[in-house]
This record gives structure tokens, C-alpha cells and sequence, in this order.
């Protein structure tokens, strides 16, 4: 295998992990707001929530991609390519961080909510100043996972039209006939780079922990 063709691997790499972090970070601020409805006493923002949360947990990612980008040229929503799967990979994930943070939230102790309402803090004070930081405290092993699993997950926006490290290796092993280092390369690229987010959690969790003490 030639250095050309593993620079074309770590440039679709680029593209994977671009596309990744993105989709985390925005289905982590969606997370926020369907797990804080899910632990509303109202039903008019629990059954929305619990409703996204059950669809996009329950349908494989493949076809929400598939629906999206179908979806939205439909009802006139004309984006590129990169945009659908960004936004099919952003609500997938939302869906599975907001069950972990809801977690989180619940094991908060009742103690400390009441200890920061006593003291004067808004409900929306209290929500962001202490029950944010200890259920992400409390949840971010859970997460990291999360973020691992979309990283590998990646390979499937390739049905809308992305070239990202799988399909770049599968195009690369059919013009080259050397599947097996090619695909060994790309295994190798998706193993460095889940390695170096888990250790960037394991740091990022130690210094948390010791935050708290």
C-alpha cells in the first residue's frame, strides 16, 4: 500500500471525525433540553421528548438517514449532503445522551437542590449551577462511550453521499484490488482515533472527579 492511498484514508478521516465531533456536540445541547423535559412534571414537554427519544433510539441510524435525506428536499428543505447526515447523526445521538443524562439527573441528591433553592437560586439557576454539573459528572464515562459509538457509526453517511473513511477504503480496495491492507489501514485509523477520544475522557473524567473534591 502506497503512502498516497493512506493519505487519501486519513483526508476521509478528516471528514469522519469532522463530521463527528459536530453531530456530538450539537445532539449534546439537544440532550440537554429533552432530558430536562423528561424529568418535567408537565406532560406537554414529557411526551414530546419521551416520543423523539423512543423514535430515534429505536430506529436504526442507517434509516434515519436514509429519511432525512430524503425528507427534506420533500418538504422543500434543499442542504447538502454533509448537512443531512450532520443532522441524522445529531438527533440519533441526542436521543441516546439524553437517556444517560437523565440519569444523571435523577441521581442528584434532593439534598443539594433543596440546599441551592433555600438559598435563593431560580429553578433555572439551580438546573445549569448544580444539577448540569453533577449529572455530567456522573454521566461522562457514559457519554464518552457515546461518542466512540457515533465516531464508528460513521461509516453508515456514506448512503447519503459522504465519502468518509469506510467508503473511501471500499472504493480504494475495488480500484486497487488490496482490500486487505487497505482495509487493515482503515481499521487502524478508526482504532487511533477512538483511542485518543477515550483518553481525552479518562483525563478529561479524572480532572472532574478531582474538581469535585
Amino acid at each position: 500500500m502506497t503512502i498516497k492511498l493512506f493519505t487519501l484514508l486519513l483526508q476521509a478521516a478528516i471528514s469522519t471525525l469532522g463530521i463527528s465531533l459536530i453531530s456530538i456536540a450539537i445532539g449534546f445541547v439537544i440532550a440537554i433540553i429533552l432530558s430536562a423535559a423528561t424529568l418535567s412534571h408537565k406532560s406537554i414537554y414529557v411526551v414530546p421528548a419521551r416520543l423523539f427519544i423512543s423514535f430515534f433510539r429505536g430506529v436504526p441510524l442507517l434509516v434515519q438517514l436514509l429519511l432525512i435525506y430524503t425528507l427534506l428536499p420533500v418538504i422543500g428543505i434543499n442542504v447538502p449532503s454533509i448537512v443531512a447526515a450532520i443532522v441524522g447523526m445529531s438527533l440519533c445521538t441526542a436521543a441516546y445522551q439524553a437517556e444517560n443524562l437523565r440519569g444523571g439527573f435523577e441521581s442528584v441528591p434532593r439534598g443539594l437542590i433543596e440546599a441551592a433553592e433555600v438559598t435563593g437560586l431560580s429553578p433555572r439557576q439551580t438546573f445549569f449551577r448544580i444539577r448540569v454539573p453533577i449529572a455530567l459528572r456522573l454521566t461522562f464515562p457514559a457519554l464518552i462511550n457515546e461518542a466512540i459509538m457515533i465516531l464508528k457509526s460513521s461509516s453508515l453517511v456514506s448512503v447519503v453521499g459522504i465519502i468518509e473513511i469506510t467508503k473511501m477504503a471500499q472504493d480504494l480496495a475495488s480500484s486497487t484490488y488490496l482490500p486487505i491492507p487497505i482495509f487493515a489501514s482503515a481499521a487502524l485509523i478508526y482504532l487511533v482515533i477512538n483511542s485518543i477520544v477515550a483518553l481525552i475522557g479518562r483525563f478529561a473524567e479524572r480532572s472532574l472527579g478531582g474538581a469535585s473534591t
